[in-house]
């Protein structure tokens, strides 16, 4: 079967590949895939890896969607079963699992980062990790919800829910993760001010009734303080890192939260300590969500309350240009991989 097999570090380590067929161990799903997206994570994998337990070579890909092409009977999955993969490879029986927060499984592994992923034609799972879809589901949706998605839904309704009446600040709204939170924060109904540069960046934003921060020509805190009267965000959503992490820091009102699930830009701001503690504001760190958030997320999807948006879509084989794709300025949404067609 064929893979896009992360072989050493660098772009020229991403190769379209000739690979076995996985071994479906007793007990387990085989998921013949049709579509998978492209993340952050993929390209740290190929440039760096570092504090991530793997070993070279590996399929990359952290999501997706397929087919089932076999399961156990116990599963309530059968053969032609559309299904989407939850990112996570967990134990189900730790503290964690048990408490139903399977990101902090002892000994969870993500696809594409500590085991083989999804850019391949076929993943072997357990079927824990698969929440199966309607026959009619639009598979090139479904496709780009497993990451940024499910970490844009835990940012949006985790420890600091927005509702009503929010004030929410995503910084940097045009990236997969961002652009997902800007989408649900809307739904749930909060006033959403989004930063971004670039006139077409500014007019799909604008144009979708949002307050807009052209980062590039103002500065952030400042005009997130003049919109909101002095007040500054309920909840800033932050991506970005070490670049975005001051002005985060200043746009939050008193008691305000500052959710972080990366550092494109650097990991290592000033932690500002004096603001937090006498504003006392709440830094908390998110990576993608539970079972029950996933399931949670992709019932709202399939009840059509937000439509993921898709920048282009890419086949298996071209995964490196989409790779260089998620790098331009002008991308907005997510990176779709086809892999397949539905039979």
């Amino acid at each position: 079967m064929k893979a896009i097999v992360l072989e050493q570090r660098g772009a020229a380590g991403v190769a379209l590949r000739e690979v076995p067929e996985p071994t479906c161990p007793p007990g387990w799903a085989r998921v013949r895939m049709l579509a998978a997206s492209v993340n952050r994570v993929d390209l740290y994998m190929r440039d760096n890896g570092a504090g991530i337990t793997h070993s070279l070579p590996l399929i990359m890909g952290v999501d997706g969607v397929g087919e089932i092409l076999e399961a156990p009977s116990e599963s309530g999955l059968v053969p032609g079963d559309l299904a989407i993969l939850y990112p996570y490879e967990f134990c189900g029986h730790c503290r964690p699992c048990l408490a139903g927060d399977q990101p902090l499984c002892h000994t969870a592994q993500i696809l594409g980062e500590h085991r083989n992923g999804t850019f391949t034609e076929q993943v072997v799972i357990p079927p824990r990790s698969i929440i199966k879809l309607a026959p009619d589901a639009d598979t090139d949706q479904a496709a780009v919800l497993g990451t940024a998605y499910l970490t844009a839904w835990r940012m949006v309704f985790g420890k600091a829910p927005v509702g009503p009446g929010t004030v929410v600040l995503i910084q940097g709204a045009g990236g997969g993760v961002a652009y997902g939170a800007m989408q649900l924060a809307q739904m749930a109904g909060a006033r959403v001010i989004v930063t971004t540069t670039g006139p077409d960046k500014i007019a799909h934003f604008t144009g979708l009734g949002l307050e807009v921060i052209d980062y590039a020509q103002s500065d952030v805190a400042r005009s997130v303080l003049a919109l909101t009267n002095g007040e500054g965000a309920d909840l800033v959503i932050d991506n970005v890192g070490e670049r975005t992490w001051p002005g985060s820091l200043r746009a939050l009102c008193r008691g305000g939260h500052l959710v972080t699930c990366g550092a494109t830009t650097g990991a290592h701001p000033s932690a500002d300590i004096q603001r937090l503690f006498v504003r006392q504001l709440t830094v908390h760190g998110s990576t993608m969500g539970s079972m029950d958030e996933f399931r949670r997320l992709v019932r709202t999807w399939s009840e059509l309350h937000f439509t993921p948006r898709i920048d282009r879509a890419y086949p298996l084989a071209e995964v490196p240009a989409a790779f260089a794709r998620l790098e331009e300025r002008t991308r907005m949404g997510k990176i779709l991989i086809r892999i397949a067609h539905p039979n």
